[in-house]
């Protein structure tokens, strides 16, 4: 009979069970896992986690893709999601554990040029930064669609090892909104992954030489740092900025 080709329906409880013993044995091998956790319905509740949701869902062909990926963010299937310069790696734990990879095209620096010029002497420390506490202006410069922050669709890239021959699959539209949820915990990574330096945004609006301003703005991202996320900052010696390491690994053929 024809019901007889489907196979047998596994609980999403045992699927979540069997993804988290195999990314148990890829934490064992160095990989530094890093689940999304939604608490409640929504996926993002800070300044930068709705504007990177709500810019991704103000195109036609996201709107239409993405909900297809919130049940699966919020019953935590996403069991990984590392954000690196330019780009995501992530688990999603669908019928089986699928390797999903979304690359962004770097800010253009005439366009990250264009967001620190028309922010200058407007923003007054990391932590206004980072929390989103910025003026209706700076805010208007940072979300604009064309000229903002946050990427267009034919500056981002996406790849799944799962058999689903659409361009953005549940698991690929659970990860977007997973990056979101990522901002509300480090709204950093957004500048890592357009690979721009965000301090910039503090050191146009001081005074005085640019190697001065950017020194003098590192001084005041150590210390706000430690006021937002409750630590300590190791810059590796004065001026330097803290280090991050983007993560590289290879996506599993797609299964046929």
């Amino acid at each position: 009979m024809a019901w007889q080709a489907f196979p047998p329906y596994v609980p999403v409880a045992v699927r979540r069970r069997r993804g988290e013993r195999e990314v148990s044995k890829r934490k064992k091998a160095g990989l530094a896992v890093e689940p999304v956790t939604i608490d409640g319905r929504a996926i993002a509740r800070t300044f930068w986690g709705k504007a990177w949701c709500d810019h991704l869902e103000g195109y036609s062909d996201f709107a239409n893709r993405l909900p297809r990926g919130r049940t699966y963010v919020r019953n935590g299937s996403v069991l990984h999601l590392g954000v690196g310069s330019g780009r995501i790696d992530a688990l999603v734990q669908g019928s089986e554990l699928y390797d999903v990879r979304v690359v962004v095209t770097p800010l253009l620096r005439r366009r990250w040029k264009g967001v620190v010029s028309a922010c200058a002497g407007e923003i007054d420390s990391l932590v206004e930064l980072l929390r989103g506490k910025l003026s209706d202006g700076v805010m208007r410069v940072v979300t604009d669609r064309e000229e903002g922050l946050f990427p267009a669709p034919s500056e981002i890239q996406m790849n799944c090892s799962c058999p689903d021959s659409a361009e953005m699959c549940k698991h690929i539209a659970a990860v977007l909104y997973g990056i979101g949820a990522r901002f509300d915990e480090r709204p950093e990574l957004l500048f890592l992954l357009r690979n721009v330096d965000h301090l910039e945004l503090l050191s146009a609006g001081t005074k005085g030489p640019a190697v001065a301003g950017r020194s003098r703005a590192r001084k005041i991202a150590e210390r706000d740092l430690g006021s937002v996320f409750g630590i300590e900052i190791d810059t590796g010696g004065e001026g330097a900025p803290p280090s991050t390491k983007a993560r590289r690994k290879r996506l599993a053929p797609k299964k046929r």
